[in-house]
């Protein structure tokens, strides 16, 4: 057994190791990091860029199609083969050649094998061959192993093969018939793809469509489905799976119709994978979230640092958001502080400070890329109330703006700003429409920076964009 030691072991190469890594370094220490598949990690190669990859052909017909002159041009339908080429182009092939090359650059090592911790600051990697190695880390231990998919207790849901957003992100061929099990964003996305892509969905949204999103949000996406033939079901439950011996699969509700599929996609949420990481030896619970303090150091059954600090968790495994940019977010804090009590620097926990991610829990940007889009950043209505904020929320139709008429015909979108109403700066956003994931970054630099409504008066739009909602908004709540 070979043993080698360095300031900071990580255990995962996905996006948020790897930012892990790179501050680690940047910051002069030496780290090791683990992986016991693809470097580069699930948003590399069965989530972010393959999906969207999927999505953005799509798109772009669709939007052609929505323009005089443009829509004449277009005298076909989708290339199938060549949107799945491209996919899995941004998924380079499933090789990691070029992440590989990028951590030996940085200056990071990397270990290939599943990682486990053997004891306070020891991770044991035993590789394909079974050869265990040892790394000892002198200051830190990061977790950054990420999530799976959930996959329900329902009977023979497991037999039957079901997909899961890994294989819906891969597959080879687009089957005539997808069931999607939730409503989330994944099954949005997902029904979203596929429909287009020539498969008849039939999407089991037994909690409704984005129902963590503002309520305009899941209902146009809803309307938005329909209109492209997908039979969404609110409120369905599946009460069990079975593929029969032709490959059908039937699902049977909860209220006894059988619906039939060629395929089954499961997406009702994410479970952390810490099933096989060494948890029992530090006396927490294999398989559970990582709950962490505001630096992101693993807390112990008492709430207290575990072993006094030494081991952090960054990303989806700590369940505070279940996004990559947010994650990355995290590793760029988790690195730096690491990098900070190695040398014995004053920590930044403060609020917005250097080395806490406070954004996690006030200003949370994300994207559904759907038709339409929906882009979100901070609270919505009901979370505000819920969180005893004194709000005003105004609304406004975003086709109503005179760059949105330059973008499409028919052009359909909403937008949606929620005041703190005693602060007087903006705690909420939320778009709908074609293409708006580009215009949230200044809803989240408004929330971030908390910057007063007064002032945002002096921030003028160009026209003509779809960015005048905000003069519109403005307008709209007295100004």
């Amino acid at each position: 057994m070979s043993k080698h030691t360095y300031d900071v072991v990580i255990i995962g190469a996905g996006p948020v190791g790897e930012n892990v890594a790179d501050r680690v370094v940047q910051g002069g220490l030496s780290a090791a990091i683990v992986e016991r598949e693809l470097v580069g990690g699930e948003c590399s190669y069965w989530a972010c860029m393959p999906t969207k990859a999927l999505l953005r052909s799509t798109a772009a017909l669709r939007a052609a199609r929505h323009l005089p002159g443009s829509r004449e041009a277009v005298s076909g339908d989708l290339d199938v083969a060549a949107v799945l080429r491209r996919r899995d182009s941004f998924a380079s092939n499933w090789k990691d050649d070029g992440q590989v090359s990028w951590l030996e650059s940085a200056g990071i090592t990397l270990y290939r094998g599943q990682g486990r911790i053997g004891s306070e600051r020891l991770v044991e990697v035993t590789d394909a061959s079974g050869t265990t190695t040892e790394l000892t880390a002198r200051h830190a231990v990061v977790v950054a192993t990420g999530t799976a998919a959930l996959l329900p207790d329902l009977p023979g849901l497991l037999e039957s093969t079901p997909w899961s957003s890994r294989e819906a992100a891969t597959a080879r061929t687009v089957p005539a018939r997808l069931a999607v099990i939730g409503g989330g964003v994944v099954a949005s996305e997902m029904a979203t793809a596929f429909a287009a892509l020539g498969s008849t969905v039939t999407v089991l949204a037994r909690d409704g469509v984005l129902p963590l999103a503002e309520p305009f949000a899941g209902k146009r996406v809803t309307e938005s489905l329909r209109e492209a033939g997908v039979s969404v079901r609110l409120g369905a439950e599946a009460g069990a799976v079975k593929r029969d011996g032709n490959g059908t699969v039937h699902i049977t509700l909860t209220d006894g119709e059988d619906i039939e599929a060629d395929e089954v996609l499961v997406a009702i949420g994410r479970t952390p994978n810490t099933q096989d990481i060494g948890l029992e030896t530090i006396a927490l619970t294999p398989g559970s979230w990582l709950t962490v303090d505001n630096t992101l150091r693993v807390l112990d059954q008492d709430g207290a640092p575990l072993g006094g600090g030494w081991l952090y968790a960054a990303g989806d495994v700590n369940r505070r958001v279940l996004l990559t940019h947010q994650g990355k977010y995290q590793a760029r804090a988790v690195g730096d502080v690491i990098v900070a009590r190695a040398k014995d620097e004053t920590v930044d926990d403060a609020p917005w400070g250097r080395h806490t991610a406070t954004a996690d829990e006030r200003a949370v940007p994300q994207v559904v890329f759907t038709e339409p889009e929906i882009a979100s950043v901070g609270l919505t209505a009901a979370a505000a109330e819920a969180a005893g904020v004194r709000t005003r929320v105004i609304d406004y139709d975003l086709a109503a703006i005179a760059g949105s008429v330059l973008h499409a015909d028919g052009y359909k979108g909403h937008a949606r700003m929620i005041v703190d109403e005693d602060r007087k700066v903006i705690v909420g956003f939320t778009l709908a429409g074609p293409d708006v994931a580009e215009l949230i970054h200044a809803a989240t630099i408004a929330i971030v920076g908390e910057v007063p409504i007064d002032r945002l008066w002096h921030a003028v739009p160009a026209f003509p964009t779809v960015s005048e909602v905000w003069l519109r908004l403005l307008e709209a709540y007295g100004h």
